[in-house]
């Protein structure tokens, strides 16, 4: 029976072996004795490999050390907590507390290629202090001490000044991992859209075009910051000082699969019942703004002046129809300019001001690389975080992305969740739509400043706030809603070191440690700690149903309608293990996976009997903790 270790496939997924099949499969003739032949490779590759030293390039101190971090596994586990948890028995959402990067990794298996949209809102090289305790030798570790898990003095971050002299460094190798571990997560038609202000843009986009490919850049979205317009901020400032008025959404697709979903083609009364039109493009749909003028009526679109400011244009022979000539109808006209009508207002100087239908149509599909103004704020108050949280961002700019983005049942992932908008956009657009699109929020355990209102309302760290806000948006849409059916829960997994003693003996101390290892679970851990820990190394969705059996009286997990069978208990009997193999006729899953505790058998008979009986049943994938 094989065990199931660190030092087996008990790891995350293996990218740099992973990439290696990927190779196999495309040019097996570069594969000598199970290595990379390069020679073979270049001579594969022709004239497509760049020898020189001189050629374009983005790199920067630490970038080799960067990628490595993206492939190294991890050995941490995600440990669940229900009693911070909602509906946790029926809930497809997420929340992971810990270090996005390791939490990243442990994703691989479990959610790779399975994310349709990624939004992110890393935090801005602003100066101030990087919270991400990056460490190329243990970065799980010095997450750990850095939460204060494990017992250390304590980690003082220090501020990413400009005067340090690696400020663009440090923020790109932080990122850097990060994206590439984040497309692995991303569907072939998935989309990434990223936050970012000018500090950080530029760099931004080439780290960005290496790891999705220039080609899959999608747009670059302007989003202002603050009420005041840049015209008035010169008024206001008297030009002394000027606000960044924007900050940017960076949109990359997986591949050229992608296409935005096509809202726009619907009639503006879809957009708005739909949550598509409303604060979009500055133009709310206004029926009362469509009415007869000259003979005509819009069906769609509307006029830009009201009903008595024209009327009175026409009555005094202020305005005329751009181009329009008599011999077509107002009705050709509007076809033939392209669904639009330009009535222009005389002035003194012969020329004058658009007030024709006011309607455009962007294309739905495909790429729009123009820079476009997506005229809500980057941040709003929010009422179920009001005075706890500082510049949260706009839900309704991510209920705008998600809706570009988003089929009804897609699962959406943000890794700098911060108080968790992402989730409250997802959560409202399924209440809207009657959708059921899931999100996995990921947080970093940031303490709250002591002199800060979440801190004196009681929030010790910034998770603590993304879960509350989300309990809050849940409660307020079912009190508004007592009707609604959708999924409002969330499950709660906190980052941790793996549950499974490591094997190492201490030669001095023989005794005491075999002592230790009659058990190799770890003190504190419970069986859903290791249960989870299981459904990661095996590369299961953590939301998969779980049925709990008892079999000859021993408790038996059952996993997915039969996709995975644990039993963690003692003594288990070979009655037990029958029982078990009866399952596989019972639930008839398409493969049947079963683990045991490795000295959780009566005895060494059992055990090698265990093997027979359920190969015998059908069950040939079978390992050991």
């Amino acid at each position: 029976m094989q065990k199931l270790s660190s030092q087996s496939h008990g790891q995350t997924m293996d990218i740099v072996n992973k990439n290696i099949e990927k190779l196999k499969s495309i040019f097996p003739e570069i594969i000598t004795e199970n290595r990379i032949d390069f020679d073979a490779l270049r001579n594969t590759l022709g004239d497509y490999i760049e020898d020189s030293e001189e050629r374009y390039r983005f790199t920067w101190y630490g970038k080799n050390k960067a990628i490595w971090l993206s492939q190294t596994t991890s050995n941490g586990t995600l440990r669940p907590s229900t009693k911070e948890s909602v509906n946790w028995e029926e809930t497809q959402n997420l929340f992971i507390e810990g270090d996005n990067l390791e939490a990243l990794k442990l994703l691989q298996k479990s959610y790779y290629k399975k994310v349709k949209m990624i939004y992110l809102d890393p935090p801005y090289n602003t100066g101030n202090e990087f919270i991400y305790p990056d460490s190329y030798q243990d970065n799980l570790g010095t997450y750990l001490r850095y939460t204060g898990q494990v017992d250390d003095e304590g980690l003082k971050m220090s501020a990413n000044s400009e005067t340090a002299g690696r400020y663009h460094t440090n923020w790109l190798n932080m990122m850097y991992p990060r994206l590439r571990l984040a497309r692995n997560l991303l569907k072939d038609d998935g989309v990434i859209f990223i936050s970012i202000d000018d500090n950080e843009k530029a760099n931004l986009r080439k780290i960005c075009d290496e790891i999705f490919g220039e080609e899959n850049f999608r747009n670059c979205f302007a989003v202002r910051r603050y009420d005041k317009n840049l015209n008035r901020q010169f008024i206001d400032t008297g030009l002394q000082t000027l606000n960044v008025a924007f900050e940017y959404i960076i949109v990359y697709s997986k591949t050229k699969d992608f296409t935005f979903k096509p809202v726009y083609k619907e009639t503006n009364e879809k957009r708005q019942n739909n949550g598509y039109w409303k604060g979009f493009w500055n133009s709310p749909d206004r029926p009362t703004m469509r009415y007869e003028l000259l003979g005509f009526t819009p069906k769609e679109g509307q006029w830009k002046w009201k009903r008595e400011t024209a009327y009175e244009a026409v009555k005094n022979y202020e305005i005329y129809i751009n181009e329009y000539s008599n011999q077509m109808s107002l009705e050709d006209y509007w076809e033939k300019t392209g669904r639009k009508l330009k009535f222009i207002k005389r002035n003194s100087k012969g020329s004058g001001k658009n007030m024709g239908v006011e309607h455009w149509v962007p294309p739905a599909e495909g790429i729009l690389r123009n820079t476009n103004l997506l005229d809500v704020l980057a941040s709003k108050s929010v009422p179920e975080i009001q005075g706890i949280f500082d510049f949260p961002k706009n839900k309704d700019l991510l209920s705008i992305l998600c809706s570009f983005a988003c089929e009804s049942k897609d699962l959406v992932i943000d890794f700098f969740a911060g108080s968790c908008t992402t989730a409250h956009a997802v959560l409202d657009l399924n209440k809207e739509d009657n959708g059921n699109r899931k999100f996995i929020m990921v947080q970093l355990p940031e303490p709250c400043d002591e002199k800060s209102e979440a801190y004196k309302a009681g929030y010790e760290t910034i998770a603590d706030i993304g879960k509350e806000r989300i309990r809050r948006v849940a409660n307020k849409i079912k009190e508004e809603n007592p009707e609604y059916q959708g999924d409002l829960g969330f499950k709660v997994f906190k980052l941790d070191s793996t549950n499974i003693k490591p094997w190492e003996i201490d030669a001095d101390n023989l005794q005491s440690s075999l002592e230790d290892y009659v058990s190799n679970i770890k003190d504190g851990r419970s069986e859903e700690d290791v249960l989870y820990e299981i459904l990661i190394k095996y590369g299961l969705d953590l939301t998969l149903p779980i049925e709990e059996r008892v079999i000859q009286g021993r408790k038996v997990f059952v996993i997915g309608y039969g996709a995975l069978v644990i039993c963690l208990d003692d003594d288990i009997t070979l009655e037990t293990v029958e029982g078990i193999a009866k399952l596989k006729d019972e639930l008839q899953p398409e493969v049947m996976r079963v683990v045991f505790k490795d000295n959780g058998f009566k005895d060494d008979v059992v055990k090698t009997n265990a093997m027979q009986i359920l190969n015998q049943s059908g069950i040939e994938d079978v390992k050991s903790l």
